[in-house]
């Protein structure tokens, strides 16, 4: 198939035994993608997060563009192995606290649907722990499925929302509220 180009999100909140903080966990998950027969071409800041769901800790998240031969199910069992050797294990709760968490969010290839693995990450449009690191290295990149790039992704997802005139909701749980009905 060639060379493809990944972008891949990464996130901790937990300490490893040997890394330490999460800080140091993403730095060595970076090394452990270019140890790993992939190219770690670019690699964002690391920058830290509040949690989704259940977890309490701040997550350290970052992004790198990885390149390699690898389709993408290979990727992603690729991705998988490095998180099994930092500790990881798949199962439980979700968003629940982990050591390190690897995801695929673009590829050079498109759009790719296949058992347990969708390309563009279903999600990464909502979030801002993902676009924000990934606009420093992938600004430009354009999500196949809107159009829209990284950037300006980031910037949709994160422009402040006016008040209407007697509200006292913000931003985007202002627009979610207006499209609820109730039922009586």
């Amino acid at each position: 198939m060639g060379a493809q180009t990944y972008l891949v999100a990464l996130g901790s909140n937990m300490r490893h035994p040997r890394h330490g903080p999460p800080r140091r966990v993403l730095k060595a998950a970076m090394a452990a993608l270019h140890g790993n027969g992939l190219d770690c071409a670019a690699a964002s800041p690391i920058i830290e997060t509040a949690p989704i769901g259940p977890s309490q800790r701040r997550f350290a998240n970052a992004a790198c563009l990885v390149r390699t031969d690898l389709v993408p199910e290979a990727m992603l069992e690729r991705l998988h192995a490095i998180e099994s050797a930092f500790g990881r294990r798949r199962m439980g709760i979700r968003w629940r606290a982990r050591v390190l968490d690897l995801d695929i969010i673009l590829w050079s290839g498109g759009f790719h649907a296949g058992p347990g693995l969708t390309i563009p990450h279903i999600a990464f449009r909502e979030r801002a722990f993902v676009l924000a690191p990934a606009r420093r290295i992938a600004g430009t990149w354009r999500d196949p499925i809107g159009g829209l790039t990284v950037q300006q992704l980031f910037a949709r997802l994160t422009k402040p929302h006016p008040l209407r005139r007697g509200s006292n909701v913000v931003g985007p749980l202002a627009q979610s509220v207006e499209q609820l009905t109730f039922n009586q």
